[in-house]
């Protein structure tokens, strides 16, 4: 390596480690007002800003409908493959060209993919935002797919998918998604197969990008130090010529089928278990009285009503929590646990009866109290402690249609939550029979 290539990579690993630092300093006191900004281009993208001078840092996170549920058939694991591929050359810079200017800016750029989106983010300096904005442009404007490329990270998926085959929780979760959503898209793995990983080429990775990739299918959150002008101009520069209009397959809306039993023996020395009820939509009016219940019942982690019957005072579990599960065109309510086979039966029987409880009887005052509390105090802590995580939470609250207001008035849902609300949520979505499943050894191998 040349001197001047020690400095250039000394300087970049410089920027990258005050990039980390000021990431952890930028954390806004908890009780911070934040003023969100709609900025719209000329050229008709949209954007949320939080502007904040605290620190020179630009975070800016992004998602394009349409996730892993636009696969085309027999090549499921394509979207994840052009995903990982953006970074990977992108007009006239190949792979390495590419990277070295990354490191050049100081940029951190990630891209991703889930059922329902492609998403992508960036940080960076704002001396170094130009460098950067240019490169971003290029991955997402003309992602190169050379071929050396595609391979290269083919065979590191396959790999993954290859060491992941003998992992029981990866083989449960496979086999939960197809009982959960049959022939639904989200019964897909966004990794694919080996095989549907093979088939897929160089032009179907082209054809997602010119596809999916969009301004009319484009969600924008900045936060950091930019004002409105700047990353208007920004904004046209890095999206602006992307064309109007995404060509999407239609995707169904999918209600989880419950009321079944799934049971996959697995030589483990603790039963896994898992139990889905029907979930809420954000947007829905009762979702903070459901949230709250959720909490109470087991999201609360060490304060929930499972955590204290299941682990506490039985000793059933080393953990066990609770969630709300929201994809675009499905949600549930999940339980997740595991114990002693010897011991499952009557940990699966306990669950059952404290979701009956819950369902018939509500929480108490003192419970909806607490779980108020924590909830509206977490908030700034968990999805506003930096411009990295100020700016994926708009990004969601966009996608959730949630209004530019929505952090201004979260706090005011929840107040306003009675615990008749809470009642009333628990019996829509509690009332069920839920699907199961148990993952561990075989009925006739269990000792106790």
């Amino acid at each position: 390596m040349t001197m001047v290539n020690q400095l250039r990579g000394a300087a970049a690993n410089y920027i990258q480690v005050l990039l980390v630092l000021l990431t952890f300093a930028s954390a806004m006191p908890a009780q911070a007002a934040i003023t969100v900004q709609e900025i719209n281009t000329s050229s008709e993208v949209k954007a949320w800003l939080v502007e904040d001078y605290t620190h020179p840092l630009i975070a800016i996170s992004f998602a394009f409908r349409g996730g892993s549920t636009q696969d085309p058939s027999g090549k499921e694991g394509a979207v994840r493959l052009m995903s990982a591929l953006l970074d990977e050359g992108a007009g006239e810079l190949d792979s390495d060209a590419f990277q070295q200017q990354l490191d050049d800016a100081g940029a951190e750029v990630h891209f991703g993919v889930g059922p329902d989106t492609v998403y992508g983010s960036l940080r960076v300096l704002a001396d170094s935002k130009d460098n950067a904005f240019a490169l971003l442009k290029r991955a997402i404007e003309q992602p190169r797919f050379d071929q050396a490329a595609v391979d290269r990270i083919r065979a590191q998926l396959t790999s993954n998918i290859t060491a992941e085959a003998k992992d029981p929780s990866t083989a449960a979760t496979i086999a939960w998604r197809k009982a959960i959503y049959g022939d639904h898209p989200y019964s897909r793995r966004k990794e694919g197969t080996k095989q549907s990983l093979a088939a897929v080429t160089a032009s179907d990775l082209k054809a997602l990008h010119t596809h999916l990739f969009a301004r009319g299918n484009l969600t924008i959150a900045v936060a950091g130090a930019i004002d409105a002008e700047a990353l208007k101009h920004d904004l046209d520069q890095i999206f602006g010529s992307l064309p109007s209009d995404a060509l999407l397959m239609d995707v169904a809306d999918a209600a989880p089928q419950l009321g079944q039993e799934i049971r996959i023996p697995y030589a483990l020395p603790q039963d896994r278990m898992r139990l889905a009820y029907p979930g809420i939509n954000p947007k829905d009016p009762q979702f903070f009285a459901a949230y709250l219940m959720n909490h109470i019942l087991g999201g609360g982690s060490l304060t929930s009503r499972l955590w204290n019957e299941v682990r506490e005072k039985r000793g059933l579990a080393y953990g066990i929590r609770s969630s709300l599960v929201n994809n675009e065109h499905a949600s549930a309510l999940i339980i997740e646990t595991s114990t002693r086979p010897n011991r499952a039966a009557e940990a699966l029987s306990l669950i059952r009866t404290e979701v009956r409880r819950i369902a018939e009887e509500g929480v108490s005052e003192e419970e909806l109290e607490a779980a108020k509390k924590n909830i509206i105090g977490g908030y700034a802590i968990n999805a506003l402690n930096s411009s990295s995580a100020i700016a994926d939470t708009l990004v969601a609250n966009q996608l959730d249609g949630l209004g530019i207001d929505y952090i201004e008035r979260r706090k005011q849902l929840i107040q306003v939550v009675t615990v008749e609300d809470v009642r009333s949520a628990a019996s829509c979505l509690l009332s069920a029979d839920p699907a199961v499943m148990i993952v561990g050894p075989p009925i006739d191998e269990r000792k106790g």
